[in-house]
């Protein structure tokens, strides 16, 4: 396998559930807990701005409506993302992806960017966040880019092939490892109740580092890192992380 630089907790959304998801302040609150890596979704704006958002509407998590897809940046980022959450996080904004690479990159933490594109913008998604990533990144330890897309990540190895890939798995599906070569990943990202020793083992002995997303148990987190994980993405910031284990 490559060397993997990347630590072994990711905060997901930035910090999990204690602050609005995928916003700076959720950057900022999961920094705060010891975190120097974290998970985060970004997609584009019609105008083909990348910014962080994981739902295909921005219902859930802003005071928008409707496809962000079908919007240009100018509106977007006058959207409320944090009122939904609690009053302290009234007006704050949906941040662009090149803000969230500054904070990283001053604070000295990693990034795992879930590339998800709305409904048809697969490729348009993937290409755009790789260029991204590499000029934001340029000169620095890349952030490791992944999708349940197999079309997205396509995209974004033929757009910039020497960023790091990974596959993200909700299930093992027919043809996933053969998939998982044929986008040269470094990495697979799966539920963690599909992640034993034994797949831990396979994909190690195929050169690709295992990861796992959503662990919030305790027990489930010690066992996965006896069995050889080599990243857990978790909301619990508070009870979980590089201080727990």
């Amino acid at each position: 396998m490559k060397p993997w630089l990347y630590p072994l907790w990711l905060a997901h959304r930035g910090a999990g559930k204690l602050a609005p998801e995928n916003t700076l302040a959720a950057f900022r609150l999961g920094s705060g807990f010891g975190f120097r890596a974290f998970e985060c979704d970004v997609k584009l704006s019609r105008d083909g701005e990348a910014f962080l958002l994981h739902d295909d509407t921005l219902e859930r998590t802003s005071n928008g409506h409707g496809s962000p897809a079908g919007q240009d940046w100018a509106a977007l980022a006058r959207l409320d993302a944090g009122g939904w959450h609690s009053s302290r996080y009234a007006a704050e904004p949906l941040p662009r992806f090149a803000q969230v690479a500054a904070f990283c990159q001053a604070n000295a933490c990693m990034l795992n960017v879930e590339i998800k594109p709305c409904p048809g913008e697969e490729a348009r998604t993937g290409a755009a966040v790789a260029r991204e990533a590499a000029r934001l990144w340029a000169g620095a330890l890349p952030p490791l880019l992944s999708s349940f897309k197999p079309e997205a990540l396509a995209a974004a190895r033929d757009a910039e092939p020497a960023l790091p890939r990974a596959l993200l798995l909700e299930a093992l599906w027919d043809g996933w490892a053969e998939a998982a070569t044929a986008l040269d990943v470094v990495a697979v990202i799966t539920d963690w109740q599909l992640m034993d020793r034994a797949l831990i083992e396979r994909l190690h002995a195929s050169g690709w580092r295992a990861l796992v997303y959503t662990v919030n148990d305790v027990d489930v987190a010690q066992r996965l890192i006896s069995d050889g994980i080599d990243g857990i993405i978790t909301d619990e910031v508070d009870r979980l992380g590089p201080g727990s284990n």
